[in-house]
């Protein structure tokens, strides 16, 4: 197959990337290294199936010009976005080019090239605060975030460009996700902090903030896996561990414990650490099992492993 991803250079893109390459795949990358880093496809710069150009994706033409010059695409993998959440909260227009009208103009490009598969990084941020678990019909939803409304409102034009012309459309709802090469989150926040002052770990709310974490590499597996075993016309599903979440109490003793042993952690108070935080939330994964895929990896044994991981890179 001959895929085209957006966001190649990204935290997940990369990873993804790796493993479109491993599996055979002849893979079009694009990134505007606005979080992307050259340095995640070091070894995919090795494989002859890699073409990559530098370009916004927004930049219709010229993505355009770089995706017909290669051929007939079977798939867009759609993976571009502004990944920051607390940076769209300052600044909401960052979410509305970098995730929403990232999903718009790919669409257009779909449609101009005849392109008829497309697979959509989604987010679990789509459903808002909601409460009980979270279900692929839960509903009405109500983003608390500017992140999560442009990511719901994705959803709808790529659900659009089904009903138009796509043959199928994957969504995949993910939690948080943690691994090598990440550039932001609280794994990676907590590292920049302890690296900056060992003495002590500033963290953003009250600790009792609970989240489901994925590794990355679960997460592509589970993606792939949907890719080639589910073939509905439209395939959404939530991607997440098995079991209970992580505190952000068990994030900040496990990092203090294996970046800087001697820290202190000061929590600054509240139920969130942000505006546009889901404090707490659970997945069910029932559909995704289903399938025929489970996790292996708790989210707890995730997160030490991410810290671990990042750890290392930046030391």
């Amino acid at each position: 197959m001959t895929s085209y991803v957006t966001g190649a250079a990204g935290f997940i893109g990369s990873h993804l990337v790796d493993r479109l390459l491993a599996a055979g795949h002849r893979v079009l990358g694009v990134d505007n290294f606005v979080l992307g880093k050259k340095a995640n496809l070091a070894n995919a710069f090795k494989n002859p199936n890699l073409l990559f150009q530098e370009l916004d994706v927004n930049n219709f033409d010229a993505a355009l010009a770089f995706v017909k010059q290669q051929g007939p695409i079977d798939a867009i993998w759609h993976m571009a976005a502004n990944s920051d959440i607390q940076a769209g909260g300052r600044e909401p227009d960052i979410d509305l080019r970098l995730t929403f009208l990232t999903t718009f103009t790919t669409v257009k490009l779909a449609e101009a090239l005849k392109i008829p598969q497309i697979a959509f990084a989604s987010s679990s941020a789509i459903y808002g605060d909601y409460p009980g678990l979270l279900r692929e019909d839960a509903g009405p939803l109500f983003p608390i975030s500017t992140y999560g409304a442009m990511k719901l409102a994705s959803e709808g034009v790529l659900s659009a460009a089904r009903e138009r012309f796509l043959k199928r459309l994957w969504i995949f709802r993910f939690p948080n996700v943690v691994g090598s090469r990440a550039t932001h989150g609280a794994i990676y926040d907590f590292i920049q902090k302890l690296r900056r002052n060992p003495r002590e770990l500033e963290v953003l709310g009250d600790g009792s903030q609970e989240k489901p974490y994925l590794h990355v590499s679960e997460l592509v597996d589970a993606m792939l896996h949907l890719f080639q075993k589910t073939q509905e016309p439209l395939n959404y599903f939530n991607i997440a561990p098995a079991g209970e979440g992580t505190t952000v109490r068990f994030i900040a003793e496990t990092t203090v414990r294996i970046v800087s042993p001697n820290a202190k952690i000061r929590y600054m108070g509240g139920s969130k650490g942000w505006v546009g935080d889901v404090p707490k939330f659970a997945y069910s994964i029932d559909k995704l099992k289903a399938t025929g895929w489970s996790p292996k990896i708790s989210s707890n044994a995730a997160v030490e492993l991410a810290i671990r991981e990042n750890a290392e890179c930046d030391s």
